[in-house]
């Protein structure tokens, strides 16, 4: 007899639930998220699993992992396009791990990609100094909201980066102030230290990476960012087509249509959000450094919003390089914006 096998997992417990192929119940338990004890719950049903699902949370690595490595085909839930049962009065975390082992047992389970464990470590470093780049990010505009609330002039980006001790005296009299900016600064420059360490260490792999070359044929893709979107993409080849890549990218309007009307939102958060972080930097850095794109771009903006002909921009990119990290070969401008 066939069994189907799924967890309904949550930050301290898993709540387990095992059917037949006939839909009844086997088993049923609550478990502290310990490998073992979900193990030993798992082990009188080991011969007839057709699988184990696990719902794609954001710490649910260790039990697929776990699972794997114990020799049970485990897989991950796209939890976004789980089918939701209607007329159900009640549900609860039973109820919820049933649903998704029945659906393992009718072939109606949607499956995530389970991203390879030996390269998480490289992209979840990569994620960090994205978060510490953003954070000092933040803590620049702060300095500048002061400077600009006492002098009542901007403060460009190269200015801040040479403040020195006496201009800020100069310009903030008031002592607390003074202290507040001088301790936005120095936190500026910490994380400053800590991104770049971080990237020295990455400088082994961006060295060893063949997969960069096609990528940074593209404008504006330097070492660091590129490595960000192969990462983040991971194998392109799970993906059907280049439109399916780009939707990951968060790069196409999310919206449901009928009879050519707009009938409601679609959930535009649905995707990869530090893929869709990457392209808009890349398009932000191709207007920059190229004559093509920016004349494109600002042709789009002359008739649309600026952060609609960005976008614009970054789906472009984002689907010349899908081509490029399954393909290789050279960016063409003039084929990605005739």
């Amino acid at each position: 007899m066939s069994l189907y096998a799924a967890c309904d997992l949550h930050s301290n417990n898993t709540v387990l639930a095992v059917i037949d192929d006939t839909g009844s119940l086997r088993c049923r338990q609550r478990l502290p998220n310990e490998l073992g004890l979900i193990d030993a719950a798992l082990a009188p049903f080991r011969d007839g699993l057709c699988g184990v699902a696990v719902e794609s949370t954001y710490n649910a690595y260790w039990l697929i992992d776990g699972l794997q490595a114990a020799g049970y085909p485990a897989q991950m839930v796209n939890t976004l396009a789980v089918p939701q049962y209607a007329g159900l009065k009640f549900g609860d975390d039973d109820s919820d791990a049933r649903h998704l082992a029945n659906l393992m047992r009718l072939g109606l389970l949607p499956t995530a990609y389970i991203y390879p464990r030996e390269q998480r470590p490289l992209r979840d470093l990569l994620r960090r100094r994205m978060l510490l780049i953003q954070q000092s990010v933040r803590l620049l505009h702060s300095v500048q909201g002061y400077w600009a609330r006492a002098t009542g002039h901007r403060l460009s980006a190269n200015d801040f980066r040479h403040l020195t001790r006496s201009q800020l005296s100069q310009t903030f009299r008031d002592p607390t102030e003074l202290f507040a900016v001088v301790s936005l600064l120095q936190a500026w420059r910490s994380l400053q230290e800590k991104a770049h360490a971080m990237e020295e260490w990455l400088a082994e792999d961006l060295r060893r990476r063949s997969d960069l070359v096609a990528l940074r044929t593209v404008p504006g893709i330097g070492l660091v960012l590129g490595l960000t979107i192969v990462m983040e993409s991971g194998n392109v080849s799970r993906f059907d087509d280049v439109g399916q890549y780009a939707s990951y990218c968060r790069l196409v309007p999310a919206g449901r249509y009928s009879n050519g009307k707009l009938k409601a939102a679609g959930n535009r958060k649905c995707g990869n959000r530090y893929l869709a972080w990457a392209w808009m930097e890349a398009a932000n850095f191709a207007i920059r450094f190229d004559p093509a794109i920016r004349g494109w771009y600002q042709r789009n903006a002359a008739r649309k919003p600026r952060l609609v002909a960005l976008k614009a921009v970054a789906h472009k990119l984002a689907r010349a390089g899908f081509y490029l990290l399954r393909d290789g070969g050279r960016f063409d401008v003039h084929r990605a914006f005739a």
